[in-house]
């Protein structure tokens, strides 16, 4: 019986080596390993700014520039999500400009199938409780280019972009109103006379306040009527206006050296557009001369004789 048993043991032994050894190697078989997927790359959100027309400043964007930006998905039937306060995929992210716009931490689209919808505005604000309503104002004083300035606000939008590596572009346009007045020597005034004499010149009965829509641009004022100190810059004053209707009334007053030429005169700003007013002052008839143009200089005249 020990023999058969010996025997049978050394019979079966290069079964039992072969059963664990791959062929030829003696090596045992590594168990197969499968493929790792790469990791996708997220495309990083780039922009770029168009400003139409030109800044109500009369300026392009400056180095130190912040902007805000939202994004918001699109749903996956393609169509378009509202726009919140908190909650979009991108909520009021600053961008700073330095000749090409960058975040104060990186932004990347979702994958690269959902489209989105951009919205921005200028200048920065940190915090908006309600993006259809957000609270701006222009200066009544705007004597100074930086009080002048301050009341420039854009908005701009693109909808439906699919996701790229380029920059998007958004064009960014004026909420506010610019008005430009021109004053012109008329009788008993010379060009000379009225260069040396002690001018001064408001524009009455707006509102400086104002409510806006950051999803549509829709401009609403507020609060009560004052009166605006307009910037004296290359011969003519310039203010920005809130879009707004003002009734009839001493639109324009003129003191020229302690005399008020005053216009009454009903109107309504709107905006994005310039309105253009050359005043002619006339001692004796006590009356202004004004003619009113579109922001984009068309040509139009409007104007009539105030007296």
């Amino acid at each position: 019986m020990k023999k058969t048993t010996k025997f049978m043991l050394f019979a079966l032994a290069p079964l039992l080596l072969g059963a664990c050894s791959s062929g030829g190697g003696g090596v045992a078989d590594e168990p197969d390993v499968p493929d790792t997927p790469s990791p996708v790359e997220k495309l990083p959100i780039r922009i770029t700014t168009v400003v139409n027309p030109t800044r109500a400043t009369d300026y392009a964007f400056e180095a130190g520039d912040k902007i805000g930006l939202y994004v918001v998905n699109r749903k996956a039937d393609g169509t378009a999500s509202d726009l919140q306060a908190k909650g979009n995929y991108v909520d009021n992210m600053r961008f700073t400009y330095n000749g090409t716009w960058a975040p104060d931490s990186p932004v990347y689209w979702l994958d690269d199938k959902t489209h989105a919808d951009f919205y921005l505005y200028y200048p920065y604000t940190a915090t908006i409780s309600d993006v259809k309503a957000m609270p701006f104002s222009v200066k009544a004083d705007q004597s100074t280019e930086a009080a002048y300035k301050a009341g420039d606000l854009l908005i701009g939008s693109a909808k439906d972009i699919a996701p790229t590596e380029a920059a998007v572009s958004i064009t960014a346009r004026h909420a506010m109103s610019q008005m430009l007045i021109t004053l012109v020597a008329g009788n008993g005034f010379t060009e000379e006379s009225l260069a040396a004499a002690d001018v001064a010149v408001k524009i009455n009965g707006v509102k400086t306040n104002a409510t806006v829509n950051l999803a549509t641009a829709a401009v609403t004022a507020t609060g009560s009527a004052t009166s605006v100190k307009p910037l004296l810059a290359d011969g003519s004053y310039k203010a920005l206006i809130v879009p707004q209707s003002v009734g009839q009334g001493n639109l324009i007053t003129v003191t020229v050296d302690g005399r008020d030429f005053n216009l009454p005169k009903a109107f309504t700003f709107e905006g994005g557009k310039r309105h253009k007013f050359t005043v002619t002052l006339s001692k004796t008839s006590n009356g202004i001369n004004v003619t009113i143009g579109q922001w984009e200089d068309d040509g139009t005249d409007n104007g009539g004789t105030a007296e």
